[in-house]
């Protein structure tokens, strides 16, 4: 098999079948032969997304590898290609990283410059713009918005499913690394004001991260004040589209984000499920000084005669416009129609079919 038929089939294998694919095209299989040798190719081609599979096991699906396999298995997890389960007392097991939560991300996370970071910047652009971004968007949004309890106007408010405190209590582990929309359009000199270490991750996926390098431990203390600190620069808090599911809190800007950039930029796809709550104005106590207008990452808010008015339907109700608001004249409300997120295999059905 020639190389371009081995990346070929490597990118179907990735597209197929998966809750977030890789549409096929020329910058995609640029990109793999960034990611993979051809030998590391081979093996992917052999690996499950679903399921770790014991050394043992690669190794009777890859017998002309012979001993070096298990080098060939950790070079890749190391690389961001492979997923390696390091649980304390378990031996080694593998399986193969999907496009998201996956290689879009791990050349980034570090926050090094790398030679492969800044190879794969301008392509991971060229992909969003060309084919990513309707993937992600496909059947139902990836990620949900969720606004801190400090952007609502009690705690009385908050909805069982959007309180984020006791999801981070209940995280078995915690990691941050740095956000890899951003990283990225660093490398390809488009960089933003916004800081950047405060990709958060959570569980197995957050153990991975920090055993290779590309996130650093964290305790759930640590967790609650990143998360602070997001929201008073005014970043969109978003997690898994799925109930009672929690791997990832993205801190997202609007000018780098893989799910605003499409939103900002009208390319007319459904990346983000808005949260429950919805900005409103105290007219009587805006000042009109156009302060949550310049931090709404979608533009929902504009000055009309001297006072902030938010446009329902394009608010996300993120809350970036509350925490900066000197008069407190701008608050989170509950939205009239409230959606709890889909179960699992509603979110799945949406995705696979």
């Amino acid at each position: 098999m020639n190389n371009l038929d081995l990346y070929t089939k490597l990118a179907e294998r990735h597209d197929k079948g998966q809750m977030v694919g890789a549409p096929m095209t020329k910058t995609l299989l640029k990109i793999f032969m960034h990611l993979y040798n051809p030998e590391e190719a081979e093996v992917a081609l052999t690996l499950p997304f679903d399921k770790n599979l014991s050394l043992s096991e690669v190794t009777a699906l890859n017998p002309d590898k012979g001993d070096r396999i298990e080098e060939i298995l950790d070079g890749m997890a190391s690389g961001g290609t492979v997923y390696r389960d390091l649980r304390p007392g378990k031996d080694k097991r593998y399986r193969l990283l999907p496009s998201l939560v996956g290689w879009q991300e791990t050349p980034f996370w570090s926050g090094r410059e790398t030679e492969q970071a800044k190879a794969l910047s301008p392509l991971y652009k060229e992909y969003h713009q060309e084919a990513f971004a309707a993937e992600m968007a496909r059947g139902i949004p990836l990620m949900r918005v969720i606004p801190v309890d400090t952007s609502l106007n009690a705690t009385s408010d908050i909805l069982p499913f959007d309180d984020i405190k006791p999801m981070i209590e209940a995280s078995s582990y915690q990691a941050v690394g740095h956000c890899p929309c951003r990283i990225n359009a660093k490398f390809r000199g488009e960089a933003c004001h916004y800081s950047t270490e405060n990709c958060l991750h959570f569980g197995g996926m957050g153990r991975y991260m920090v055993a290779h390098g590309l996130a650093r431990e964290i305790t759930k203390e640590e967790t609650l004040k990143i998360l602070k600190a997001a929201d008073d620069e005014g970043l969109v808090h978003i997690i898994d589209n799925i109930e009672g599911y929690m791997h990832t809190i993205c801190n997202c800007c609007p000018c780098c984000c893989s799910f605003l950039v499409p939103i900002n930029k009208n390319w007319g796809l459904d990346m983000l499920s808005k949260s429950n709550y919805l900005a409103s104005v105290d007219g009587d106590a805006c000042v009109g000084c156009d302060v949550c207008a310049e931090r709404c990452p979608v533009g929902a808010i504009k000055i009309i005669d001297d006072a902030a008015h938010v446009d329902a339907t394009a608010c996300l109700g993120c809350g970036a416009c509350t925490s900066a608001c000197p008069t407190e004249a701008i608050r989170l409300g509950r939205r009239e129609e409230v959606k709890p997120p889909p179960q699992v295999h509603e979110f799945a059905a949406a995705r696979l079919k």
